[in-house]
């Protein structure tokens, strides 16, 4: 009896509040195989593609390079990032990249010589006999970043956990309705993935390592279950499709029953959690010697004619890529990076790709449907119903609206995952995720200001010290 209820213990899952269920477009993308992409001619790398600091140029125009060969230098949140080709190094200036409104940063432009050479590569098959630390530095030096669409430095997220960590977690759960790079990469590359995750619980010797993947995923799932048939201490749970599940605070809590607390982070409950295909990207930096240079991107949407999951090259131009998969816009090309709940439209397609992009969406006219007129909120708290933070979005849609920072902040709005479920169930259309994300920059902003008028004034007043111990 007590055997039996341990194992229910052992394979439960939990819920989380809110959620939603919208019309899943998966079967556009994930009935083939991964396929190389053909090279542009030139690429487009920005110095920043994570959350963090650019890492320091370590290459200048004229230069040529390899693939894999370090463009720049990085420690602590300061991430490097590697010629994805080789070929001469054209200029460094700032150019739009993956955002919005298309911010120019500062990139590295490489034209490519079409040999596509790569640097000398070490792998360590003996990953075991490294220390924890070696590891780590190498997966930093290789620049990962979180794949899953954070991109925050893994390196500084396995080191950041140091030995308080008793569960990894890996996230498969791909919620949005679109994207399907992770389910494709799972079909085809289970046991590399899984080599992945090893290496990643050698390093945090945790006492449990679970893989979360929703239930719409079967083929993933069974390939998933045939490579770790004889692996022990990786635990797959199947989890209901709910979006958004895979975001990290509710997998934690799917997967665990624990609670992220507010403003905290998930290992303040001894959890660590990486996506699928950084786990594989691990496995590539740590085993085989490579540094990140591509990786899986969803091409999905009735505009274009061959839907399919490709291995993209980071600093790939958009455009060449809906080439390759045969764009054909009706009217005015409308192309969204991410999924259509928590990804944007693109201003134009001269962007390139970079480590979070996981999916370019190009919608047909009739697919999106004609975008309808925001009207006034009539307090029906179905946006409350809907938040998978238990969050108020209808009070902080007014705060948001009324420049209320400290009512805003005071309400959680940082805890915000910005998932787009309210807005996808309000019946006035109101894009509420625009009011927060606009909210929560100005509260950034502000605290900037805040910072800088603390430092000067400390500036100041050890400034007028000095004087008056100069008279004396």
């Amino acid at each position: 009896m007590f055997k039996l209820f341990s194992a229910f213990r052992k394979d439960k899952v939990w819920d989380f509040n809110g959620g939603i269920h919208p019309p899943e477009m998966k079967t556009q993308s994930n009935g083939t195989p991964l396929r190389q992409v053909s090279l542009p001619q030139r690429f487009v790398i920005p110095l920043k593609q994570h959350i963090g600091a650019e890492g320091e140029l370590c290459v200048q125009p004229g230069d040529h390079v390899l693939r894999g060969q370090p463009l720049t230098r990085g420690w602590g949140r300061m991430l490097p990032v590697h010629a994805p080709t080789s070929g001469t190094v054209a200029a460094i200036a700032p150019h739009s990249t993956a955002h919005p409104s298309a911010l120019a940063e500062m990139s590295v432009i490489i034209d490519a010589d079409g040999e596509d050479r790569w640097i000398e590569r070490d792998g360590w098959n003996d990953y075991q006999n490294k220390s924890r630390e070696a590891l780590i530095e190498r997966i930093h030096q290789f620049g990962l970043a979180g794949l899953g669409g954070a991109g925050f430095p893994t390196g500084a997220k396995l080191r950041g956990g140091g030995d308080k960590i008793d569960t990894l977690i890996i996230n498969a759960a791909e919620c949005e309705p679109y994207i399907t790079a992770d389910d494709r990469l799972m079909q085809d590359c289970a046991a590399q993935i899984v080599e992945g995750i090893r290496i990643l619980a050698h390093i945090l010797q945790p006492a449990q390592v679970l893989i979360g993947i929703e239930d719409n995923k079967p083929q993933a799932i069974s390939m998933l279950r045939a490579v770790l048939a004889d692996t022990h201490g990786i635990s797959l749970r199947v989890i209901p499709t709910k979006y958004p599940s895979g975001g990290a605070k509710q997998l934690t809590q799917i997967l665990t029953g624990k609670q992220v607390p507010h403003g905290g982070r998930s290992s303040d409950i001894g959890v660590l959690m990486q996506n699928v295909g950084t786990a594989y990207a691990v496995k590539r930096a740590v085993i085989d010697g490579e540094p990140l240079t591509e990786r899986v991107v969803t091409l999905t949407g009735e505009a274009i004619s061959r839907p399919g999951n490709v291995w993209a090259r980071l600093g790939t131009p958009v455009s060449h890529l809906l080439n390759d998969a045969g764009f054909c816009p009706s009217g005015d090309p409308m192309v969204i990076m991410g999924g259509p709940l928590m990804g944007f439209t693109l201003p134009w397609l001269d962007v390139p790709v970079v480590k979070i992009t996981n999916c370019l969406l190009a919608p047909s006219a009739s697919e999106m449907g004609e975008p309808e007129e925001e009207k006034g909120c009539i307090r029906c708290s179905a946006c409350a119903d809907a938040c998978p933070a238990d969050l108020l979005p209808q009070q902080l849609y007014w705060f948001s609206k009324g420049q209320q920072h400290d009512k805003a902040t005071s309400h959680n709005l940082a805890d915000c995952i910005e998932c787009g479920a309210c807005a996808w169930v309000c019946p006035s259309n109101i894009p509420l995720v625009q009011y927060f994300r606009q909210e929560k920059a100005e509260i950034y902003a502000l605290a900037q200001e805040e910072k800088r008028a603390a430092e000067a004034k400390l500036r100041f007043e050890a400034r007028q010290a000095r004087l008056e111990r100069d008279k004396a």
